[in-house]
């Protein structure tokens, strides 16, 4: 990612609309596996700019919400909104101790690792870091065949399908609670401008995250609306979307799947109380 691009995440993040959409949709999903105000000690691992930080204090009770990313420029980012508990790493090499952390989520992180099998390796650094018991929250973008310039200006890698996220999951030991597609109703505009303008060589270059034209300013509360209405229905913990822009899963480490010795246990205690050192 350029420059320009982690200055407009940093700038769009709290507004725009699929940034405020897809925090209600994410809000709906966990409202029954991991309701707010428990006290958990959280991990956004590839926080980005920071701006989902703040909002899972939600999630966090009296706990704490740490930050990794592997990039210094975002990071400076997060900072500068007052986020401190963050250090640079990779998701693949989580630099914590094993069931360190109550609740973990990754927003659109894993498509962004090179690399045959990276993934694999991070979703199995998710689950060593959580406690028996701990939920993740897993959200890819979907379909290799919506690769445009965007994802090119982002680096994604990969995009998936949800039965290969799940898959994935399940392969690393999780048990998945909920899983669905997301950011569906928008899917056939997306589609005709991403691949249809982009075959007669009209698609934009760069990012789809920039700021909106003044004289489109207009349509960002619409499109909103448009993610919050599929929010409302999947509140009804049944509901699964068959298709969208997005794939999310929502997975548990099972109870007693804790693999971590005596000695891990205790650098788990040293990492929870060390967390204020980070950055």
């Amino acid at each position: 990612m350029k420059a320009e691009d982690y200055a407009y995440l940093y700038q769009l993040e709290k507004e725009f609309w699929w940034f405020a959409g897809m925090r209600e949709i994410t809000a709906a999903l966990l409202a029954r596996e991991c309701p707010p105000a428990q006290d958990r000690l959280i991990l956004d691992a590839g926080c980005g700019t920071g701006g989902m930080l703040e909002w899972l204090t939600h999630y966090a009770g009296n706990g704490r919400v740490v930050g990794i990313d592997l990039t210094r420029m975002a990071l400076d980012f997060c900072r500068e909104s007052g986020n401190r508990a963050v250090t640079q790493a990779s998701v693949t090499t989580l630099p914590f101790a094993d069931a360190t952390f109550d609740f973990l989520t990754s927003f659109d992180v894993l498509v962004q690792l090179p690399g045959e099998g990276a993934d694999e390796l991070a979703i199995n650094e998710m689950e060593r870091v959580l406690r028996p018991g701990g939920i993740a929250f897993v959200r890819v973008a979907a379909y290799k065949w919506m690769m445009s310039s965007h994802d090119e200006a982002l680096r994604t890698h990969h995009r998936y399908r949800l039965s290969e996220l799940v898959e994935k999951m399940e392969s690393a030991g999780f048990n998945v609670l909920r899983s669905t597609y997301a950011n569906s109703l928008l899917l056939p505009a997306a589609a005709v401008g991403r691949l249809l303008l982009k075959r007669i060589g009209l698609a934009t270059r760069g990012s789809d995250v920039k700021p909106l034209p003044s004289r489109m300013r207009w349509v960002n509360s619409i499109l909103a609306g448009v993610l919050r209405t599929e929010a409302r229905l999947l509140k009804h913990p049944r509901v699964r979307l068959p298709f969208g822009l997005s794939a999310i899963c929502i997975a548990e480490k099972p109870a007693g799947q804790d693999h971590a010795s005596n000695a891990s246990t205790a650098r788990a205690t040293v990492s929870r109380s060390s967390l204020g050192s980070c950055g």
